[in-house]
């Protein structure tokens, strides 16, 4: 079966993907697109107390992956010895392996017992690690902390954007997701700031590593307050319950609307579980690669999230303070905590805009100022006289230097308004049917990626030259860049059961944007007749 081409002319009448008859659910000829007309209603407060909830999650994450940076610079002898860069990069990687193993865990057990399960076994995993860490006196025991707590992060990491796109209202979805992503770079800011705080006390990263168990037994504690997803509910044959979360994220709408949302979920579950009846998990992930188009959204979401990693970020977010230190600032956690800050701010920014201007307009006008800004950074390093083995020739800090740091300040704005928040709003383009198992790679995706950054960084820097690491960077960004524009389409403003018809198209880049131009009339020639 070949792949369309995605320049073919969409086939399609009015303003809606789905044409299917809802004949056997209810009896009559209506259209899968009428039984949507709740999310025209205004959303109220408690679908974005439950995203900014589950967001907490994105703590985990946030909160490891900035601490870590800290933690390198002080620990000194108290795992037994200094470790050198093949040990800081065993602690650093093993995180991201932990968590590559946590996604495929919580996506294997997300369909069968619903995505809050696997919030709670993150939040436990992550706790039990951040204890074992802070108790360490040797790398074997540092390091097991680690992986445990990797295996809670990446559960953690690939279950709760799954879950808020799954409640969020579908104009609020990308903002939703992005409460997030807000919480992951929240997390490493915070974690920077208590970096920077505990840097002169004796042993002050224990407490650094230990404190990481704060937001997992927050969420712990909020977790109850949240339903479960109305879609995993339909999944699970409880329509009522459905039925009451579905009428508390939309206040506004008539009871009639509720009924004809369930239906609309009803008709694309049953189709999901048609295709999953008597399969096994292994069946189920090969449709993933095997159907055209999942395959393509898999390339899409897994793509952009695999360059989102490998661009250069994680590097400076894992080894901050280890690279400030190398151009020659004295404080380097507080250099790096205004790294984490410019992260935050602009990943608030991409939160405002996402669903204004679209996914694919912002990664286009962000992509090329990464790849441009790590370009620069990578021709100041030349002027920084390094040695081979990573250590200042003089602790002069000359101008190079500032324009590293500048450098990388502007890179992670663009990063953080555009890539780096929008590659987790991909979990929105896998039919319900393997959104689980896409979502599981798309993660595993990301931690595999982290694996490659976190484990060969350091060396990379040694074997390469700074400037060899971060142009290499650069390139991939570039390259990044070119791919989204062919096969990245816009899917902003549509449902969850839309968005699975844009890659029967190709990549549906020029679909997606004629159905969005329909989508548009539509609106404006329904609030025309109101």
């Amino acid at each position: 079966m070949g792949f369309p081409s995605e320049l073919e002319s969409p086939k399609h009448d009015a303003s809606h993907v789905e044409k299917v008859s809802t004949s056997s659910i209810d009896g009559g000829s209506q259209h899968l697109e009428d039984l949507d007309s709740i999310e025209q209603t205004q959303s109220g407060r408690y679908a974005w107390l439950v995203a900014i909830t589950a967001g907490v999650g994105g703590l985990l994450f946030g909160y490891d992956t900035g601490i870590i940076s800290a933690v390198l610079v002080y620990l000194d002898k108290d795992l037994g010895k200094i470790l050198n860069a093949g040990e800081k990069e065993l602690i650093t990687s093993i995180t991201s392996g932990g968590a590559f193993i946590g996604a495929i865990a919580a996506g294997l057990t997300a369909d069968r017992f619903g995505r809050k399960g696997a919030i709670y076994m993150g939040c436990f995993l992550f706790i039990i690690g951040a204890i074992l860490q802070a108790a360490s006196y040797s790398l074997a025991q540092m390091t097991v902390g680690r992986l445990i707590v990797g295996f809670g992060v990446g559960s953690a990491a690939m279950i709760v954007p799954l879950y808020i796109a799954e409640v969020a209202p579908a104009k609020y979805r990308g903002r939703m997701i992005g409460l997030d992503n807000m919480s992951i770079t929240g997390g490493q800011l915070i974690s920077y700031g208590i970096g920077a705080g505990l840097a002169k006390v004796p042993h002050g990263w224990r407490a650094m590593v230990g404190l990481g168990a704060v937001p997992a037994i927050i969420l712990m504690c909020l977790l109850p307050f949240c339903p479960e997803s109305p879609r995993q509910l339909i999944f699970h044959d409880k329509p009522e319950e459905a039925a009451i979360v579905i009428q508390k994220i939309f206040p506004e709408g008539t009871p009639e609307q509720v009924q004809q949302k369930i239906r609309h979920i009803t008709a694309h579950v049953a189709e999901a579980k048609a295709l999953k009846e008597g399969k096994g998990n292994l069946w189920l992930l090969k449709q993933l690669y095997v159907v055209p188009g999942n395959l393509r959204a898999l390339i899409a979401a897994c793509g952009l999230m695999a360059i989102s990693q490998l661009g250069g970020f994680n590097s400076l977010m894992y080894y901050s303070s280890t690279l400030f230190a190398l151009v020659g600032f004295a404080n380097p956690v507080a250099v790096g905590t205004i790294i984490a800050a410019t992260n935050f701010f602009f990943t608030w920014v991409n939160l405002m805009v996402v669903d204004r201007f679209g996914r694919r307009r912002i990664l286009l006008s962000t992509m090329w100022g990464m790849a441009l800004f790590l370009a620069l950074a990578a021709l100041a390093f030349h002027w920084i006289p390094i040695n081979h083995d990573l250590t200042l020739k003089t602790n002069k800090i000359g101008w190079p230097a500032y324009v590293v740091l500048a450098c990388m300040i502007i890179y992670v704005g663009f990063y953080s308004s555009g890539m780096g928040n929008t590659a987790w709003l991909s979990s929105e383009f896998f039919p319900m049917e393997v959104r689980a198992y896409g979502t599981m790679m798309l993660t595993c995706s990301c931690w595999g990626s982290n694996i490659i950054v976190a484990s060969t960084f350091l060396t990379q820097m040694e074997n390469t030259t700074p400037s060899g690491a971060f142009g290499f960077y650069a390139a991939i960004c570039f390259f990044g860049w070119i791919a989204v524009y062919f096969c990245y389409p816009e899917v902003k403003g549509m449902t969850l059961e839309d968005i699975r018809e844009i890659f029967k198209h190709g990549f549906g880049v020029k679909y997606a944007r004629e159905l969005q131009k329909e989508m548009k009339a539509h609106r404006h020639a329904e609030s025309s007749r109101a």
